[in-house]
């Protein structure tokens, strides 16, 4: 049975220094039963001994789960400083957070969080009245007590009369739809339930379209989902009148279906995909009600979709032959690619264009920051939107009849900020400023490009307190994720303020398997290609080492999701690379991930084991489970998860935390904290927020050596 070391407070002798550091006392890791459950793929033998855990509902997990929970706690609750960034946390996020306005019918509408508030709530006031009398809309923390119930979607109906929500218990991608008479605020209908992975697209006044899969058998937080369907619903009838408009067929599955409406109603999209890349595309005219689906795409070759149309006109953004996107156009009658004209060309930028006031906004990424175009209908530049700094900017949308709209910026260290945009005059005017505890001129972010492992450059950047010594000493979190073709844009955390608050360095590359320079960068990070995210990683961390920001000893890496492999792989290939690990609801066992809810998806990332035989072996040579080995002093490692995550199931943590907790060797502790009511992440509280960062951050610099928070030791050092 190997050993966790867990402090115990003996006074604040101030400590940087993990020689000296803190007095310990061992305690042994719960029991994890082994089982023999064997694997076979292409004649090799898998050994699986934790496939137990993978029962989220049976009564032996549930206790696993508990008796982790009680050692993780026991550990933390000895961290001398946990309360006291708990507290700071709290205080730095106890501030107004209003978003920017949006007409539906008669009213403006608004989100705001007075500062602590777990969920925000929606007012509302008369469209042209002082925004001083707005009301209480919807106030999602009034479903529960605690929280743990959010709002997801809210979208109203053309005459803005009707408004249908979604909602998220517990954190599950499963979600509820409510419909409401916006007027009297009341619901008026019965609860649609089974909604996953859905948008909510208003035909009107009549009705919305929205996409479920069938309820799973066996658990619905684990039990795989692969035939997703897009539904219509019409007011007035219940769920089960509801009519199936695409999906649903044996002979062609869809995991992810979505239908979406133009804006003058005229044309319904529908999107279907097989996995997180590439669709197919159709289109049906919904002034005809007979109409036929037309097919515009019949492959899942390329990400396309409808941007806007005038008349029979199409606006198509597409990244088809054109890896950055490119917007094209064509007419209804005849919409397939052989008769697509370029409309705005692909540029050696990344496009992400949006509507609003008879214009075309088009977003370009340059080395993950923004660049802001306006074009009119007729593909003319009318010009450049100036910016308010070097950052990420988004929101550039409003309906055609609008005159303004309004956008956000933000940085690592600009508080995001809302200003309003005169679309006819381009003039910029700040309509919104966070009042917080902050002040970005204490800080510093700066972008550098390092060097592979074969040779490709990458980007990223270092976020800091200005004036801090290069010593090889500052606590340094290197965050990632690589992966799905996303794209991590420079923007303000409370969390990360925190972080930095305390002398930490926040660092981010932008590494091969994300979008942030289109398809072709992507696709370098996916399935034989993999091995390149780890290695983007691997020398990110190795940079700033050489450079002295850090050193391995103080020295974490963090990433969620598929960020969590990223962390999972990169711990187990180095684990003498940093100190502290932390990967937060991680894909960790490649080998089964797409056997569970709708992991099948990811396949275009990652591919499976039952590809080829040459797909199995590499996915074996990288997969986090199935590489922890004897011998190995891993680094201090707390893994998080969620027990309502149906999105990536717990059983990936828990499998990754028992073969760790088997096979550590020295005392660096390895713990599994799983919150309850949780799930991937979306919607959840911001009182659990800050006791999950509260944990995070005290685990992290703990085990960096420090008795007391980095700044104190800092500022009694210079006195």
């Amino acid at each position: 049975m190997k050993k966790l070391i867990i402090p115990i407070v003996v006074g604040l002798t101030i400590v940087a220094c993990k020689e000296e550091s803190k007095e310990t006392t061992a305690l042994t890791y719960p029991e994890t039963k082994k089982v023999d459950t064997v694997d076979t793929y292409f004649g090799t033998e898998v050994k699986d001994p934790y496939r137990w855990l993978e029962d989220d509902r049976s009564e032996e997990t549930a206790d696993w789960v508990q008796r982790e929970n009680k050692t993780t706690y026991g550990y933390l609750d000895n961290i001398p400083y946990r309360d006291a960034l708990k507290e700071r946390l709290s205080t730095l996020w106890n501030y107004e957070k209003v978003s920017a306005p949006f007409k539906e019918g008669d009213y403006t509408y608004f989100y705001k969080n007075d500062g602590l508030q777990n969920q925000y709530v929606v007012y509302r006031y008369k469209t042209g009245e002082d925004p001083d009398t707005a009301e209480v809309f919807l106030d999602p923390n009034t479903f529960k007590d605690d929280g743990t119930i959010s709002l997801d979607n809210l979208s109203f109906s053309e005459d803005g009369k009707t408004a249908a929500y979604s909602i998220s218990e517990g954190g599950s991608d499963w979600r509820k739809v409510l419909v409401m008479n916006t007027e009297k605020k009341e619901i008026v209908e019965d609860t649609i339930i089974d909604v996953k992975f859905s948008g909510l697209s208003w035909n009107g006044n009549d009705g919305f379209y929205y996409s479920s899969y069938d309820k799973p058998k066996g658990s619905e937080l684990s039990a795989k989902t692969d035939q997703h369907k897009l539904y219509y619903h019409k007011l007035g009838t219940s769920q089960k009148e509801d009519k199936l408009v695409f999906g649903g067929t044996e002979a062609e599955k869809h995991r992810y279906v979505r239908g979406n409406v133009s804006e003058d109603n005229r044309y319904l999209t529908i999107l279907a995909s097989v996995s997180t890349s590439g669709n197919k595309l159709f289109l049906k005219d919904l002034t005809k009600p007979d109409s036929e689906l037309v097919t515009i795409l019949d492959h899942t070759d390329s990400d396309t979709y409808l941007l806007d149309n005038d008349g029979t006109k199409l606006y198509l953004v597409t990244n088809l032959n054109a890896p950055n996107k490119k917007i094209v156009t064509v007419d209804a009658a005849n919409p397939t690619p052989e008769n697509w004209e370029d409309f705005i060309p692909e540029t050696e930028n990344v496009l992400n264009p949006s509507t609003g006031g008879g214009y075309i906004f088009t977003n370009y990424m340059v080395d993950a920051v923004s660049k802001v175009y306006q074009y009119d209908y007729d593909g003319n530049k009318v010009r450049e939107i100036e910016l308010p700094g070097v950052g990420s900017a988004g929101g550039f949308g409003a309906k055609k009849d609008e005159k303004e709209l309004f956008y956000n910026f933000t940085n690592y260290v600009t508080p995001g900020s809302i200003y309003k945009y005169d679309i006819e005059e381009g003039t910029s005017e700040l309509f919104r400023k966070p009042e917080i505890d902050f002040n970005p001129e204490d800080y510093t972010s700066e972008q550098v490009f390092y060097t592979s492992k074969d040779g490709t450059k990458i980007p990223m950047i270092i976020t800091h307190k200005k004036g801090i010594e290069l010593n090889g000493k500052n606590p340094t979190i290197l965050y990632g994720y690589g992966g799905f073709n996303i794209s991590l844009t420079p923007s303000f955390s409370i969390t990360n303020a925190v972080w930095m608050e305390q002398g930490g360095i926040y660092a981010v590359p932008n590494l091969r398997g994300g979008g942030e320079y289109g398809k072709k960068w992507h696709k370098a990070g996916i399935k034989m290609k993999k091995q390149n995210v780890f290695d983007d990683f691997i020398a990110a961390a190795e940079y700033l080492i050489d450079n002295n920001y850090t050193s391995s000893d103080y020295l974490a890496i963090r990433g969620g999701s598929n960020g969590g492999l990223l962390v999972g792989a990169t711990m187990t290939q180095r684990p003498d690379l940093m100190q502290v690990a932390l990967p937060d609801v991680g894909v960790l066992d490649m080998l089964r991930y797409h056997t569970f809810t709708a992991g099948a998806g990811w396949a275009y990332d990652y591919g499976t084991a039952e590809d080829s035989k040459e797909m199995f072996e590499y996915l074996k040579g990288y997969s986090p489970v199935h590489n922890v080995k004897d011998g190995v002093e891993y680094p201090a490692t707390l893994i998080t998860t969620g027990d309502h995550d149906d999105r990536v199931v717990p059983a990936h943590s828990f499998k990754f935390a028992a073969e760790l907790q088997e096979h550590q060797t020295g005392d660096n502790p390895v713990l599994i904290r799983i919150e309850t009511d949780a799930g991937h992440g979306a919607g959840t509280p911001v009182s659990k927020t800050i006791d999950q960062y509260a944990d995070i951050y005290g685990f992290t610099l703990y085990n960096m050596g420090y008795e007391v928070l980095p700044e104190k030791v800092n500022k009694e050092v210079k006195e």
